[in-house]
Formats: structure tokens, C-alpha cells, sequence
């Protein structure tokens, strides 16, 4: 048997038109300074490509126009709302403030196992993703709902974080459209 590899205009997307008024996820993204612009511009093509609301961008990090992040991004900063916060504590307590639930997506004593994550449906999520080196900063680990781990099973202790961002972005999105068919 032989795969044909579809073309783009048969993958039947969405423009960046139509993506900025399809309905809404409830799926936000908080990058709590991410010093490198590809890891951002990753972090954008993965909201893309999993519907994401709008990203948060917070501290060292690098904002659109860059070439860096378009490099990465391949124009997906045109279509994903972001916004810029110099504080990410700020940017957690206004996503809290418009109803969002906050989840640090780090490794911590109480954290939950990714494939034990099931966000509810109608429940408007802010997920948080960390800095290369030192991940999410220990004050906004402390002011999140909860946190999420990606099991691991190897030697390194963490992914990197456009890695880790696709990986929950994923899952997030799949376990809500597995609760919204009513599965």
C-alpha cells in the first residue's frame, strides 16, 4: 500500500480569518519566561494547531515581530491572540480574575500525572509552562490550582518546553473534545 501525502489544500484548515472567529476553546497559555524566541515561536505553532484562545507572554520573553519566532512559528503569531506581562504573577491573577483555572505545568510534590488530567468541559483553563532552566517559578506554582506532570522514563529530568507544551496542549484539547462528544 502506498500513502499518498495530502497536499495542504486538502487538509481543509482554517484561515487565520476564520481561526480568529471560530468559538473559543477555553484553553489559555502562559509562558512564565521562556528565553528562547524558537521556544516561543514552537509554543505558538502548537497553540495553533490545538485551537489555543490567546498565549501570555511574561518576563525575558521575546514578543512577535521576530524573525526568531517566525522562524518557528511559520506565521502562527498572526493567528494566536497573544499579550505581553511583564509579571506572569500579574498575568495569573488577571486569567484568574476572567474565570480562568491555573495549572503549572511542572513537576511538584502534589502534582497530577498528565494522563490523569480531564479538564471539564465549559471550565476555562490558563495552562503555565516555565523557563528552560529553572521551569515555573515557585511563587506561581504556589498561586496555581494545581499542577501537571508529564511522566517520564528516562534520565533527563524534563522535556523541553515547546516539547512539553505540544505534548499537554494535546492531550488538553483531545480530552475536551472527548467530553464534549459526551464520551
Amino acid at each position: 500500500m502506498t500513502d499518498r501525502k495530502l497536499l495542504n489544500i486538502e487538509l481543509g484548515r482554517l484561515s487565520v480569518e476564520e481561526y480568529r472567529h471560530s468559538p473559543e476553546s477555553g484553553i489559555a497559555v502562559i509562558l512564565d519566561n521562556i528565553r528562547s524566541a524558537h521556544n516561543i515561536g514552537s509554543a505558538f505553532r502548537s497553540c495553533d494547531s490545538f485551537k489555543v484562545d490567546r498565549i501570555c507572554l511574561c518576563g525575558i520573553c521575546a514578543v512577535p515581530p521576530s524573525a526568531e519566532i517566525h522562524k518557528s512559528a511559520i506565521g502562527a503569531e498572526f493567528s494566536v491572540d497573544w499579550e505581553y506581562s511583564g509579571s506572569t504573577m500579574d498575568a495569573v491573577r488577571k486569567y484568574r480574575e476572567n474565570g480562568y483555572c491555573i495549572v503549572s505545568v511542572e513537576q511538584t510534590v502534589g502534582s497530577v500525572k498528565l494522563q490523569d488530567f480531564h479538564p471539564e468541559e465549559g471550565r476555562k483553563y490558563a495552562l503555565v509552562f516555565g523557563n528552560e532552566v529553572s521551569g515555573v517559578d515557585q511563587e506561581v506554582v504556589d498561586a496555581s490550582d494545581f499542577s501537571i506532570e508529564i511522566p517520564q522514563f528516562g534520565t533527563k529530568h524534563s522535556l523541553n518546553v515547546s516539547v512539553a507544551a505540544g505534548i499537554v496542549l494535546w492531550h488538553t484539547r483531545m480530552e475536551l473534545e472527548l467530553a464534549r462528544s459526551g464520551h
